[in-house]
């Protein structure tokens, strides 16, 4: 089927009819790997159009296919990938795939940021976005604002009276506190200033099935396809895509430099994972919202954090303006701090004590030493991190086998002594 055709169809359908043409691959019914490092030309003409058009001198027509050239720069596998991936992402026109999500997001950066730009974004983010637009960027003369998520007017703020702000970037909810970031809202802001920065959104934790950023005014939807799109933790990738293919070619053209192309192994793996990606998602987040409810209350735990437990009423209605389903991630808030949250994660037995998330696997982590550790204790207090907080990634084991598991491992929780009334 054809893009437009597959219009007509919903995501699980088209993602399985579009983007692949078995007769380009000895008529097998899904696609093969291409291991091949360089690509044969049809003709000198044909390589030298090919070679105008990936390196963005000149743009493909319509329907024009364009002979491949090296496997740095593109090969059939992912081509198939960012053909097919669209599908799962209304609004999507165009996608790129990554070697990480990092890739995607450092690319999406550079592509669009110049010494003495800015750069607003939401705080907490995943640790290592932190440190790229925190530190590593600013060495290059870039100036990063952090708003902390869901203070809508505070962001509004930013984003209209900072200077030369060309990127907005919003992760949301938020790694791992859950805070839910006004994407509507944020890209009305945007659009209210000239030149009008880049609204690039991080939807890794509810993307592709929960939540969809280009409806609501985004201009790229960045992923760890290391995921929820991946979905069995055994490969890294990232995904960019744009509901203008023009925005992509800056990242195209920096994906050639910097040879950061998701491999065709791993393409051929995500390609075959993406079908079912939401029925996996679907599973875990109706486990996740009977076991974070059912925690809800437990004496060792000072708080719950997950979308359908919000109790604040802004949140709750950018919920549910914003998200189909409440996803498949949770934080819980100990009362005993980093030594309770330390006990909890070494007497799980079901439930694995290691950082991602998205797999059909169970995971917990302790934030603030693991994957958010490099944050200060100032950065920390800021984005509402506490030493007592584990993230959780649920996945698609037996929801009951699982709550079990944390009510046994919450019983082994020291917790402190009550103070005197």
């Amino acid at each position: 089927m054809s893009q437009q055709e597959t219009k007509h169809v919903h995501p699980e359908t088209a993602v399985l009819t579009s983007g692949f043409d078995p007769s380009l691959s000895v008529g097998s019914a899904r696609p093969a790997v291409f291991r091949s490092s360089t690509y044969v030309f049809s003709s000198p003409e044909a390589a030298e159009r090919a070679f105008d058009v990936a390196t963005g001198r000149k743009s493909a027509v319509s329907g024009e296919h364009v002979d491949l050239i090296y496997a740095r720069i593109n090969h059939p596998n992912a081509q198939i990938l960012e053909e097919q991936i669209l599908a799962l992402e209304p609004g999507a026109a165009s996608a790129l795939v990554f070697n990480s999500g990092m890739a995607a997001i450092m690319t999406a950066l550079m592509a669009y940021l110049r010494p003495g730009d800015a750069i607003v974004h939401t705080s907490p983010l995943y640790g290592g976005t932190e440190h790229l637009v925190e530190e590593y960027l600013k060495e290059w003369g870039i100036h990063a604002v952090e708003v902390r998520a869901g203070d809508q007017e505070a962001l509004d703020r930013a984003i209209r009276e900072t200077l030369r702000v060309k990127v907005v970037f919003i992760e949301t909810p938020a790694n791992p506190t859950l805070v839910m970031t006004d994407l509507r809202a944020a890209a009305e802001s945007a659009a209210s200033i000239s030149p009008k920065p880049v609204v690039m959104v991080d939807n890794t934790f509810l993307g592709p099935a929960f939540q969809h950023p280009f409806v609501h005014g985004a201009d790229l939807v960045l992923y760890s396809a290391t995921k929820y799109l991946g979905g069995f933790s055994d490969i890294i990738g990232g995904v960019a895509l744009a509901k203008d293919p023009a925005m992509l070619a800056p990242l195209r053209s920096l994906r050639v430099l910097f040879g950061n192309i998701m491999q065709p192994d791993e393409c051929w793996i995500l390609d075959s994972r993406l079908p079912t990606v939401t029925l996996r998602m679907n599973r875990q987040s109706k486990s996740a919202q009977r076991i974070a409810e059912a925690l809800d209350g437990n004496p060792a735990i000072a708080r719950v954090l997950y979308p359908t437990l919000l109790e604040d009423a802004e949140q709750s209605r950018i919920f549910h303006s914003q998200c189909d389903f409440p996803g498949a991630m949770f934080t819980i808030e100990l009362k005993g701090g980093k030594q309770a949250a330390f006990d909890f994660l070494r007497a799980l037995k079901i439930a694995r004590n290691a950082v991602s998330l998205g797999g059909v696997e169970t995971l917990a982590c302790h934030p603030l030493t693991t994957t958010h550790s490099g944050f200060s204790a100032e950065e920390s207090a800021f984005a509402g991190i506490t030493d007592g907080m584990v993230r959780v990634s649920i996945g698609i084991e037996d929801w009951r086998d699982l709550l079990a598991d944390f009510e046994q491992a919450l019983k082994a929780v020291h917790l402190p002594p009550r103070s005197a009334s």
